[in-house]
């Protein structure tokens, strides 16, 4: 069967889906669409894990032709969006926006042990390269949809200087080889013969062969004759084949953060202003070696600025680089987009508390930082935006959350367009409470009911000793369990998740990781252990979330072990039985029966992480990786290896780098005893 393509007529947008909207998806998409065109600031969402919330929006973006931010919670959530909305839109520019570190140990100072931690990265290029076509599609496209985790309000360089450092070039015009070389230089492209990749150019006589920042398998050849541009051609960079000529071409800038010439000698001028003043408040205060290290730091700094145009670490010095006041606002992906986007924020509950609390945790580590003389303080503007500047940017919000928080509710004065029918007829799971008393053994009873119908449970702890000491009792009962919690890093995370749709074993132990986004259909039975321990993992929120985990499969059941029926239990019950019964209503007059939602287990995804930025605390520790005592010396070894194979490959710098992580390993094994 075609996909049928979807659209408004007038819209940019092109949906291409074999569904059509069911249920109360028909109405929600309606109400969203004229809650836009009323120019409402502030829509929610509430659609129930199932619903088709995703394919909502589509609709809704479909219908009203505006460019649409998405913001997931993190990079894993992100990632799957991204890949469903390309699906929506395979002819429209669908866009993927997160932070590119694979690796992030921020700048840091921890003056109790004089520990100063400097700035370690791992970038990946694959996301650097759709973050570059991202930015490109926002600014040239009107039918633009960029999915983001929460990095996209951190600073990210001057729009207007992004778009001004763009170098055009046209069949026909007059332009010098060598001013297109220059050109390409200020924006921050390389000069390479031998090793074409993004972000670099090579020259063969009277051809510039340019490899655009934004693209992957895609390059320009630029042929002049005398200072005249004869021929524009798009060739593929691995074969070099020409793809076609074009008329004209455009270059974006190789990084977000570039500078005009003229910009750059005042950005210097101002932060040696800025130093001079420093210096004179910090010898006042008889900070004699903080002011010595600030001196020494940004002079090193400047200098390499003058030479090379830029520095490490030249975003603290954003604040001097774009002519803005203290305290101003940094510019962010947000300036990017047209006045009239659209905002969804997916699983709301949690993506707002993490918009707000970014701000805080960037200022904290920042502050010691200039405090003991590592940073100017303008190197305070280099930061993301407070929740405050966030709210008051102009966009229109649609909160998209099955359990909506405070502060949406609030925007919104209490109006909500609930998606509460699963078009499949799945309904939310049946929900009972149980005593805590018995409740390892009762539950080892239930899980092996699951285990002989090859089904899998879900259990949730509060702590992560209970779930690792509860993984330990099952197992010496020949019970298939894993544990999952904090400790245990992403890609780990991403392939229990599989094993256990795979059957690999059959339990999964966790504490609050199993409540947004996962999709287990596999899952039958979800055990909430001291569920009537009021907190943050037992409210009402938590609980609903953790319901969701039951609801995609047919058999879906919930127990709650609690000895007393708290206000967020009952108030999460109470929910779901009212979810449960208008799903029945729709099951009964549509003559729908439930069926267990089936999805391909695909393979683990690589080099996704859903953490933008590492704690400060783990920071502080000496290592690269942030790994137990116990695999000390095993981590050691294996960086051994690799550190005698860079050495033959002549790769010294490398070996190097290997070399200093196993000193600090070492020394930290040391230190711990």
């Amino acid at each position: 069967m075609t996909p049928k393509k979807l659209n408004n007529g007038n819209s940019p947008f092109r949906l291409t889906t074999d569904f059509v909207p069911k249920g109360d998806q028909p109405e929600a998409i309606d109400s969203l669409v004229a809650g836009l065109g009323e120019n409402k600031p502030y829509q929610v969402l509430l659609g129930v894990t199932g619903s088709g919330k995703t394919f909502t929006v589509a609709n809704m973006i479909a219908q009203t032709g505006k460019p649409a931010l998405i913001i997931a919670p993190n990079k894993t959530l992100a990632a799957q969006l991204y890949n469903e909305f390309r699906n929506f839109f395979p002819e429209n520019a669908v866009e993927y926006f997160v932070s590119y570190y694979d690796y992030y140990q921020p700048e840091a100072y921890v003056p109790t042990t004089d520990t100063y931690i400097e700035k370690d990265a791992r970038i990946n290029d694959e996301i650097d390269k759709m973050r570059h076509s991202a930015t490109r599609s926002v600014l040239t496209r009107p039918d633009t949809i960029v999915v983001a985790s929460v990095s996209c309000i951190y600073n990210l360089g001057s729009p207007e200087e992004y778009k001004a450092q763009l170098v055009s070039m046209n069949v026909g015009e007059e332009m010098e080889r060598d001013a297109l070389l220059r050109s390409l230089v200020d924006v921050q492209y390389q000069r390479n013969d031998y090793e074409f990749t993004r972000s670099t150019f090579r020259v063969r006589g009277d051809v510039v062969e340019i490899f655009p920042s934004h693209e992957e398998k895609r390059a320009l050849r630029i042929s002049f004759f005398g200072d005249e541009i004869e021929k524009i051609r798009e060739f593929d960079p691995l074969t070099g084949q020409s793809i076609r000529e074009l008329p004209s071409a455009a270059v974006y800038p190789g990084t977000h953060y570039v500078t005009p010439k003229d910009k750059l000698r005042r950005a210097i001028q101002s932060i040696q202003d800025e130093l001079r003043g420093r210096l004179q408040e910090l010898r006042s205060l008889n900070k004699l070696l903080e002011a010595q290290r600030l001196e020494q730091r940004t002079l090193f700094d400047i200098e390499m600025m003058e030479e090379m145009g830029f520095c490490s670490g030249i975003e603290n010095y954003t604040r001097h680089l774009t002519g803005a006041a203290a305290g101003e606002r940094p510019p962010t992906l947000l300036d990017y987009f047209p006045k009239d986007f659209v905002c969804v924020i997916d699983e709301s509950h949690v993506t707002i508390p993490q918009i707000g609390g970014m701000f805080r945790g960037d200022r904290s580590r920042k502050s010691t930082l200039v405090e003991y003389g590592f940073r100017l303080p303008s190197a305070l503007d280099n930061r993301p935006m407070t929740f405050e500047e966030f709210e008051a940017f102009p966009k229109r919000t649609v909160f998209v959350s099955a359990t909506p928080g405070p502060y949406e509710l609030k925007s919104t004065k209490g109006e909500v367009i609930e998606q509460i029918i699963r078009p499949t007829g799945l309904t939310d799971p049946e929900l009972e409470v149980r005593p805590a008393t018995q409740q390892v053994d009762d539950l080892l009873g239930e899980i092996r009911k699951r285990v002989e119908r090859n089904e899998r449970v879900l259990v949730t702890t509060l702590t992560k000793r209970m779930a690792e000491d509860l993984t330990d009792y099952y197992r010496e009962l020949n019970v298939k369990v894993e544990y999952l919690h904090s400790d245990v890093d992403t890609l780990e995370r991403v392939e229990i998740l599989r094993d256990l749709r795979l059957g690999k074993f059959d339990v999964l132990v966790g504490i609050n990781l199993l409540r947004e986004g996962l999709d287990l259909p596999e899952v039958s039975l979800v055990a909430i252990l001291d569920a009537d321990k009021e907190g943050f993992l037992r409210s009402i929120t938590s609980l609903i979330q953790t319901f969701g985990r039951a609801s995609r499969n047919v058999r879906g059941r919930v127990i709650m072990y609690g000895d007393q029926v708290t206000q967020s239990m009952q108030k999460a019950i109470h929910e779901t039985q009212r979810r449960r019964e208008i799903q029945a209503r729709y099951n009964q007059e549509n003559n729908i029966t439930p069926a267990t939602i089936e999805r391909i287990i695909h393979s683990p995804m690589a080099a996704v992480y859903e953490a933008d930025y590492v704690d400060f605390a783990k920071a502080a520790e000496p290592s690269e990786e942030y790994i137990p005592l116990e695999n000390v010396t095993s981590m050691v070894e294996k960086l051994r290896k690799e550190m005698f194979k860079a050495a033959q490959n002549l790769e010294f710098e490398q070996a190097a780098e290997l070399r200093d992580k196993i000193l600090r390993l070492q020394k930290r094994s040391v230190m711990t005893g």
